[in-house]
């Protein structure tokens, strides 16, 4: 018998599932004890206007002045809440179907049981619901033109799967380029930062230090925040607490809201050479289980 992912051995997918779900809790118990959000903010990437004078002596990447700021490289957006509306339905309809509570990490649940079991088909059921009642986000188009007329490369990274990307990209994107798209067929998912680095590889860079990870969840920040790149929270209703969070670098209401923050030169909290080695910390340790 084979078990979702193509693991053979159900005691395999415990274990990765066990990761994911150990992962989920330390960040709910670092969202509660985490400092609070310096105010100070330095330099991430140089100004995609080229006016290297508006940011003239302001703090770069790891608190060093005097130095040029680095190059944005490419932005990886999450799908659902962040390209698209949230339509948070959806994770509530799909643990009905699975019977199970809110505090019960889908994917890890469904990785448990085995292939046959017929749990991965109720869920993209519920997911090509949803696709068919997708909205992009607001902002999305002005957003997508822009980073096309400056050349800045895209990528997916979802917990999705591959037709309601699909979907997005033939019926509101159509003219939109994102490679690669890194949905749920890739393991481990987020929130770890696998998903990321594999990108940054695909784009023939050695880490991800140079990019953004734009996203609506924790997942979103902790896979950007451990990868190492920049984070951007898009904010809704459900998910304000996570603007104070220290993994969060910056928040918009409105994906076009970015266009502003790139053309002056990205920005993100001041951290010190510590503090990052203590988020980073934070989240190898609850992968790890």
């Amino acid at each position: 018998m084979r078990y979702f992912g193509g693991f053979s051995r159900f005691e395999d997918f415990v274990r990765f599932a066990a990761h994911i779900n150990a992962a989920k809790a330390q960040y709910r118990n670092n969202m509660a004890r985490s400092r609070p959000a310096s105010t100070t903010r330095t330099l991430r990437f140089a100004p995609l206007n080229n006016n290297e004078d508006a940011v003239a002596g302001m703090p770069v990447f790891g608190g060093l002045s005097g130095l040029p700021a680095p190059q944005l490289a490419g932005i990886i957006f999450d799908v659902d809440g962040t390209l698209t509306m949230p339509q948070r339905w959806m994770f509530t309809k799909m643990r009905e179907a699975l019977g199970i509570d809110s505090k019960t990490d889908i994917l890890h649940h469904v990785a448990c049981l085995p292939e046959d079991s017929g749990a991965m088909e109720l869920v993209e059921a519920v997911e090509r619901e949803a696709m068919m009642k997708m909205e992009p986000s607001k902002g999305l188009l002005e957003l997508m033109g822009y980073l096309e007329n400056r050349g800045i490369r895209k990528g997916i990274l979802t917990r999705n799967y591959e037709d309601p990307v699909n979907h997005l990209l033939t019926h509101h994107l159509p003219k939109t380029l994102f490679s690669p798209i890194v949905t749920r067929s890739f393991h481990p998912p987020k929130p770890s930062p696998d998903g990321i680095l594999y990108i940054a590889k695909q784009w023939g860079l050695s880490d991800a230090r140079n990019l953004i990870m734009v996203g609506d969840s924790m997942d979103d920040m902790a896979a950007g925040r451990s990868a190492g790149a920049a984070t951007v929270l898009l904010v809704n209703d459900a998910n304000k607490e996570l603007g104070e969070h220290e993994f969060t670098d910056c928040v918009v209401e409105r994906l076009d809201e970015l266009i502003g923050m790139l053309e002056s030169g990205f920005t993100e909290r001041a951290r010190n050479a510590e503090e990052i080695r203590e988020e980073i910390q934070k989240v190898g340790e609850a992968m790890e289980g």
